[in-house]
């Protein structure tokens, strides 16, 4: 890669400034559905939203009430959007009284075993997709599966990469590049993490029946035992209630190229674990426990806050796709659903986000030790419980910085790249996102998390009462709005046709489960 204002002037040219308005972005958004009195829903995914295993848009993610709505890669921050505002319409359509929460961190939640596992039909992949997520609650439990999440998928396009190259003087191959690049992306996003979690984290408090039987440092909100907080959280989510797991803490995966990325999640895929060896693949029924006792069943199961993605064939793993084709694009997966916004992102977050990862791919990264890779995670778990205290310190280096100083020293080394995105895009919203986003740096009263807190505090209501009228809120205000007749058809023909697929493909399998599996797992085996 070229140096960094090397690559500004490179991509500012008058003939390459077109170019990024080619970045392409697709949004994945989780929320749980849950009845209007706040319970998990335990009804099956709607019939009227078609096949969860085969719809492109619309499907379910650990639990079957966890609904996934997922938008195509898209140019346009506006027409991405849009299309999640259009599959809220659809989706709440069929939802009955239900509703979706609108928060990161669940309902009130009954016991593990209430939570619904997701499931996908008869086929094979569909087998293997639950027994995966059963695996999961056995190893986890299902209430850690019940968190849902924004994914933001980024992409910039060949032509930029390709002029990097060029001046870079590299004579690898492109994909080669490319892949590297991206990589390069991830270690400066990780290096810079933490940013995100105190800027947009909106989930420092919880419903006590979240965390039952679990031990934890959170106290009890304005003397009620039903909400528990962190004083300064930025998102609970992201820390060790969240999406986190011990026995991934003994996985060292590296992110200083592809092989070492594939020889790292390799190792978690073939090592088996004691704890998951104890629970056993099935039980004296023959009923699935897990598919396998590996540290990882499959690669999906490492938790990251971001990850490399290829698109995958039919039948093949995303690490096989990742080591065959390289990396096509990355996925950001430490965003909270914005409870303030009717569909969990709006402008600011993808404008922010744009800016955030154009820098951390042309901005100078260094390879990381392992070191390196603690500091990095410490700063995140520090973060998610301290990172709104005004005496909060940060390490980089190994030298103690603030939240302030290293926050706005970053925003400053944005600011070109948000001026060279205006430039592109005419207008001045990519630097006024940077100036919004200093003004929550100078003060965290202004950060997502310490608003729900007030409104919390003020209102002298619990966690669920707030997020259940937030809720109620957002669908009132998703349904008052007209859907084009076309979008409504649109969605219905994919409906029907997602339900056509699923059908085609459970008449379609000539193998066993075992045979089917035994072909999948073989792959991470070349």
């Amino acid at each position: 890669m070229p140096d960094f204002k090397q690559a500004l002037r490179i991509l500012s040219a008058p003939d390459n400034l077109p170019l990024l308005r080619k970045i392409r972005r697709g949004i994945e958004k989780e929320s749980l559905r849950v009845t209007p009195q706040g319970q998990l829903a335990q009804t099956p995914h709607p019939p009227g939203l078609g096949s969860a295993l085969t719809h492109p848009r619309i499907t379910t993610d650990f639990s079957e009430a966890l609904i996934e709505l997922i938008t195509p890669p898209d140019a346009s921050v506006e027409a991405t959007l849009q299309t999640l505002a259009d599959i809220h319409a659809v989706s709440y359509r069929q939802l009955g009284d239900e509703l979706l929460w609108v928060a990161s961190m669940p309902c009130s939640l009954g016991e593990d075993s209430s939570i619904p596992i997701a499931h996908y039909g008869s086929s094979n992949v569909a087998q293997m997709k639950q027994e995966y997520r059963i695996g999961l609650g056995h190893r986890y439990g299902r209430l850690m599966q019940t968190i849902a999440g924004i994914h933001y998928n980024w992409s910039v396009p060949d032509e930029c990469l390709s002029l990097l190259q060029t001046a870079s003087g590299s004579s690898t191959s492109y994909y080669t590049y490319k892949t590297a690049a991206y990589f390069g992306l991830i270690r400066n996003f990780r290096r810079n993490t933490w940013l995100l979690l105190y800027l947009f984290g909106a989930a420092p408090a919880i419903c006590k029946s979240f965390v039952r039987e679990r031990s934890h440092q959170l106290l009890p909100l304005n003397g009620d035992s039903h909400t528990l907080h962190s004083p300064y959280a930025t998102s609970l989510r992201m820390g060790n209630l969240g999406y986190q797991s011990s026995a991934q803490e003994s996985l060292q995966v590296c992110y200083n190229s592809l092989d070492s990325y594939v020889s790292s999640l390799k190792q978690g895929l073939e090592t088996s674990y004691p704890e998951y060896e104890a629970i056993g693949v099935k039980d004296p029924q023959g009923n699935y426990l897990q598919l396998n006792t590996h540290l990882l069943q499959i690669e999906n199961e490492f938790y990251s806050t971001i990850r490399p993605k290829r698109t995958s064939r039919s039948g093949e793993t995303p690490l096989k796709a990742l080591r065959e084709r390289g990396v096509e694009y990355i996925e950001v997966r430490c965003m909270d659903l914005n409870p303030f916004n009717a569909i969990g992102i709006g402008r600011e977050e993808a404008d922010f986000l744009d800016v955030f990862l154009l820098y951390c791919l042309l901005s100078d990264s260094p390879e990381a030790s392992p070191a390196d890779c603690e500091e990095v995670l410490d700063n995140q778990r520090q973060t998610v419980y301290e990172g709104r205290n005004p005496g909060f310190r940060l390490t980089r280096n190994g030298a103690a910085i603030s939240v302030g100083d290293w926050g706005s020293e970053l925003l400053q080394a944005m600011a070109p790249v948000a001026a060279m995105l205006d430039t592109s895009h005419a207008t001045r919203r990519f630097s006024a996102v940077l100036a919004t986003m200093q003004e929550r740096l100078d003060d965290s009263d202004k950060t997502p998390s310490a608003r729900i807190l007030k409104e919390l505090k003020d209102g002298d209501i619990t966690y669920f009462q707030w997020a259940l009228a937030k809720s109620r809120d957002h669908k009132a205000s998703i349904l008052k709005q007209d859907i084009d007749p076309d979008t409504l058809h649109l969605y219905q023909a994919m409906a029907a046709q997602s339900r056509r697929d699923q059908l085609a493909i459970e008449t379609g399998d000539t193998r066993t489960f075992e045979q089917y599996m035994a072909e999948y797992f073989a792959q991470y085996q070349l």
